[in-house]
């Protein structure tokens, strides 16, 4: 898949090739991403222009159409002739900037390596093969080595850098890119996911522009405000066809995503960690890892970009039991009681999931500690007697003696000034010794730099799992960092804590899932602000957001469909009026877009009418019939607009398809939807057996609309023909057809 011939990599697998370029035997200059070549011959090579105020190298003096501001660079330095946003920054001990990393050599082998400390993804070794390209830098001893991975089933590159010390003077990293590319155009779209809490990942598309763009978080997490994720589309690309390049960041900290339109109209991408928090300081025979970024190219348009993300991230990125496992469908306590909850409202909950036929109940906030309100108690990891007088093992074993499996809360990375954990450790937080603390929801931020932090966290929540039968734990995170700096490190080493924060949560992530295998592990962050993929190496599922309206959601989670599986996506039926937007929608439009993802309830269902019980029923019913398809199966998104959308989910092995129709607002005058569906097998037969319009549902035989009673239709025609959707005359209307292919 990797061949070198002539001072060109070619790295292709039949689908995309990614082109590299040795000049001169030093500088590498990056040729070509996309579609895949037969053979890269060089059509297009590149042409020599003398460019004004564009400097050349010492050793080409003279040659003024060789100069490094116009190449395009493959990992593009700071300070030798290129004004374009660097992928790299190092501060040697002299005070100057100015490092020459020259190609010295190179290795092709099967396989992927691991990234030591860090969340990466994985193969086996038919499955990927691997370029290391080395760079030295003689005067300043300084190594980087640029690793490349191609996989043989997907349309992607996964890539990232290693730096070394190989001298004996400190240096330090001011900058250290995983990924960057220099394209010969500006003719994209940039598209970002923006927002903030309880409104995470709205897309944001828009022409480049010249001048520099970024999309970044120095938050101390990827944060509700920006995902680490950034794509470049041709203007004219749409879900379905045209050229798209997808970037996404395989880290859960601060990140970066620059993009340069320079002056001659090309275009520099560089992603990794974000410099504005970082730095890094390597003594002699030390060395530093950057995370990988996921390149993923596609001609098939955004939706197949999508796809390339969801299958490559749930076989080589997800780990564990529950990777390909169906998650249990269920109560979450929370919007139901808050912190006013006692043992026996618990119990009452999970008779009333027994009843409808939910699997799971989940006890969040407020069992521990003293803790009746966000003030205090975090990090004091032990039952709150006084809610839980019998203790929490009596509990979840009266949770599972109903037939329910149990689940916890913990928010392990925080701590208040009202908790016996502060009292006696007012050193281990985050803070600088000559100015006050800021506060979050009345909480700090523990120093997870320190091991003896790290230690304790992994010691009081393993010795809960380990003490109580637990099934399921929600890891939560609910502030940004702030005065983010480790005591116990050494000035020259205190712009390091972000960092270093960010690989304690890994380790103590991987210490305590590692020890607890069968446990199934959400992460949340205020909702979605940690969704990223680095977290998705450890827990592989994340609270999408807290608005649980589902007007709402379904942009929340569109924009999350566009790198994320709707497995790894928690999505929760809630009360109405909702208890964020306080908008009124029927029961059927939040189950049906709950459904689109690890499909739960958040209210108190105790206190629903008899009629929404026996809705959830059906609905509960239903969801079970179609749940291998929507948890497991390819996501394909057929209609996004502002007031309509419709989705498909396809079985892995095609013998199941659902589709999915919302429109938010009814309209007067307005045309009929039709909706062409995709991905069908156009030879053979699809029978319909569920449609469920608003306020209409059975799930024990035939389609409720007579006008498609005991119909097939061969795939084809669902595909270019479409499925008609019956006059909409309600708000908040949502439908479902549900196909099985006949074989």
């Amino acid at each position: 898949m990797i061949k070198y011939d002539k001072n060109f990599f070619h790295i292709t697998n039949g689908k995309i090739s990614y082109v590299i370029e040795i000049s001169r035997g030093r500088y590498l200059f990056h040729r070509y991403f996309g579609k895949a070549i037969r053979e890269f011959r060089d059509s297009a090579p590149l042409q020599g222009l003398d460019r004004g105020f564009s400097p050349q190298p010492a050793a080409w003096e003279n040659e003024r159409t060789y100069s490094l501001d116009v190449l395009p660079q493959e990992y593009p330095m700071r300070g030798h002739s290129d004004f374009r946003i660097p992928a790299y920054e190092i501060e040697l001990p002299d005070g100057t900037n100015i490092v020459e990393l020259f190609y010295t050599g190179h290795k092709i082998y099967n396989g992927k390596p691991a990234l030591k400390n860090l969340p990466a993804s994985y193969a086996k070794e038919n499955e990927a093969q691997t370029l290391e390209i080395y760079l030295e830098d003689t005067v300043s001893k300084i190594k980087a080595t640029l690793i490349y991975t191609i996989y043989e089933k997907f349309s992607l590159i996964v890539r990232s850098v290693r730096f070394e010390n190989f001298g004996d003077k400190p240096f330090k990293l001011r900058q250290a890119a995983s990924f960057a590319i220099d394209l010969p155009d500006h003719e994209f779209d940039s598209i970002n996911l923006y927002g903030g809490h309880a409104a995470e990942r709205f897309i944001e598309r828009k022409p480049l522009g010249h001048g520099i763009y970024e999309v970044a978080s120095s938050r101390g997490a990827s944060s509700h405000q920006q995902s680490p994720f950034i794509a470049l589309a041709r203007h004219e690309t749409t879900e379905h066809q045209g050229e798209i390049y997808g970037f996404s960041f395989v880290y859960s900290g601060s990140f970066s995503a620059k993009v340069e339109v320079e002056q001659f109209g090309t275009t520099r991408l560089v992603m990794g960690l974000n410099p504005a928090t970082f730095s890094w300081q390597l003594d002699g025979g030390e060395s530093f890892q950057t995370p990988e970024v996921v390149a993923v190219y596609s001609d098939g348009g955004i939706n197949a970009m999508s796809q390339t993300f969801h299958e490559f991230y749930r076989n080589h990125l997800v780990r564990g039991k529950f990777q390909h496992e169906l998650r249990p469908i269920l109560v979450n306590n929370w919007e139901a009681t808050y912190f006013d909850f006692d043992a026996q409202k618990i119990s009452e909950l999970a008779d009333c999931a027994k009843e409808l036929g939910i699997e799971l109940l989940v006890l969040d906030d407020g069992w521990f500690g003293k803790r009746n309100d966000d003030n205090s108690s975090l990090g004091d990891w032990f039952v709150n007697e006084e809610k839980l007088p019998a203790g929490l093992k009596d509990l979840a074993e009266k949770v599972h003696a109903r037939g329910l499996k149990f689940g916890l809360w913990f928010e392990p990375e925080m701590t208040n000034l009202d908790s016996e954990l502060y009292r006696k450790h007012p050193d281990w937080i985050l803070r600088v010794e000559k100015y006050p603390m800021s506060f979050g929801r009345h909480q700090l931020v523990l120093d997870l730099v320190r091991q003896d932090v790290r230690d304790y966290l992994v010691e009081v929540v393993c010795k809960i799992l380990r003490e109580n039968p637990i099934d399921y734990v929600k890891w939560d995170m609910n502030r940004h960092m702030t005065e983010a700096f480790s005591l116990t490190l050494p000035p020259e080493r205190r712009m390091e804590s972000q960092h270093r924060y960010m690989l304690g949560v890994y380790d103590i992530m991987e210490r305590i899932t590692s020890a607890f295998p069968n446990i199934l592990f959400e992460s949340c962050s205020g909702g979605g602000g940690r969704f990223d993929a680095g977290i998705l190496y450890y827990m592989p599922q994340t609270w999408t957001s807290d608005n649980t309206d589902a007007v709402c959601r379904l942009s929340i989670q569109k924009g999350t469909s566009y790198v994320f599986p709707p497995l790894t996506m928690g999505a929760h039926v809630s009360v109405t009026p909702n208890h964020q937007v306080g908008r009124v929608t029927p029961m059927q439009m939040r189950a049906f877009c709950a459904m689109l993802g690890c499909f739960g309830y958040e209210l108190d269902i105790c206190k629903m009418s008899d009629e929404d019980k026996e809705l959830v029923k059906k609905h509960i019913a239903l969801y079970k019939k179609i749940q291998p398809t929507m948890q497991l199966g390819k996501f394909t998104r057929l209609l996004s607009e502002e007031n309509e959308t419709a989705w498909q989910f396809t079985a892995q092995d095609g013998k199941q398809v659902v589709m999915t129709y919302f429109k938010i607002l009814s309209q007067p005058a307005h045309n009929l939807r039709k909706i062409k569906m995709a991905g069908l097998d156009a030879e053979k037969i699809y029978k319909l057996t569920t449609y469920v319009p608003p306020k209409k549902l059975s799930v024990d035989g035939g389609p409720q609309d007579t006008s498609f009673e005991e119909k097939d239709f061969y795939g084809d025609e669902l595909m270019y023909n479409g499925v008609m959707v019956e006059k909409v005359e309600t708000d908040f209307a949502a439908y479902m057809w549900v196909f099985n292919r006949v074989d």
